[in-house]
């Protein structure tokens, strides 16, 4: 199970229908975070994702709107019992920026949080996958992340095994677990018996940025690009400006990327009411995109289910 829910879809401003930027992705349990807008931990609330196994909240760069309800987080969490600890991983300054919430708010509780600030390229390696972090181009430093499984074993060729002489049952199990095993003195590897590794899924999550060719490698062949799209293209002097992309920018990095599928995100309050113009930019140029709502759910399926 890979579930990736949109807790805040706006773009610098909050409005009625959107939260600042948060975006969870649950996987088999694991819980991680990609930046932590304001009023995250009641977005979380309201998707009933819980909260307390959340064990890492990336951020992609630290303007306001994406770091300002880590404070509040840590608050509720720490109310209702957390005593594991958390990271919080993010460009340079991050850990600047940890000590200053910490030494202004006064929590009234406490339990660990640490730090780490990333490079372009760094790996956290976690339970069955990793992020990692790629450079993007923003208005201040900034990072993306790209969330990766391990690849999955081939599948098993019973028939083959069976050829080979082996009877069901235990002996199956160890060649699918990669060992090899004796059969009449015979010696038999995995790979007479397994198909070849089949890939695990790919979500990237880009933050505030310009199109650039970092982003584009970051999300070759990826099941989900979740890609900053703050404006439509008759804004794109204000996007260029900005350090923000337009819907076609969007569409055409997944498009070149060779990516499943493409969820907008970081939508200008310009679009509040109606973001039909962007969806139809986006669609214009990759079919299959869709814009971002708040509390929206994604389960990203393995590709050969």
């Amino acid at each position: 199970m890979l579930n990736v829910i949109f807790l805040g879809t706006a773009g610098s401003l909050p409005t009625p229908e959107r939260n600042p930027s948060a975006v969870l992705v649950n996987r088999e349990g694991d819980m991680i975070l990609f930046d932590c807008g304001e009023g995250t931990q009641r977005q979380m609330m309201r998707a009933r994702t819980g909260m307390m196994r959340l064990t890492h909240i990336f951020l992609t760069h630290l303007h306001a709107d994406h770091i300002l309800g880590i404070p509040g987080l840590l608050e509720t969490m720490a109310f209702q019992g957390r005593e594991e600890p958390l990271t919080i991983a993010g460009p340079i300054n991050t850990a600047r920026m940890l000590d200053c919430f910490k030494s202004v708010c006064y929590f009234s509780r406490h339990f660990p949080v640490r730090a780490v600030e990333l490079e372009p390229g760094e790996t956290v390696p976690m339970k069955g996958f990793r992020v990692t972090a790629f450079s993007t181009q923003h208005s201040v430093p900034s990072l993306g992340y790209c969330l990766e499984e391990e690849q999955r074993p081939g599948r098993f060729n019973r028939e083959a095994a069976v050829s080979l002489g082996v009877p069901p049952g235990p002996l199956f199990g160890r060649l699918q677990r990669g060992q090899s095993i004796e059969i009449d003195g015979r010696r038999i590897e995995p790979h007479q018996v397994m198909g070849p590794a089949r890939p695990g899924r790919k979500v990237v999550y880009t933050g505030d940025t310009r199109p650039c060719a970092s982003v584009e490698e970051a999300s070759r062949g990826a099941d989900l690009l979740i890609h900053d799209c703050a404006l439509a293209s008759d804004m794109a002097d204000w996007a260029r400006e900005t350090k923000h992309s337009t819907a076609a920018e969007a569409a055409e990095t997944a498009r070149r990327a060779g990516v499943a599928a493409l969820v907008l995100t970081h939508i200008s309050s310009r679009y509040s009411e109606d973001t039909s113009a962007l969806l139809r930019e986006a669609r214009s140029i990759f079919e299959k995109s869709t814009v971002a709502e708040d509390l929206m759910s994604l389960e990203i399926r393995l590709r050969d289910e």
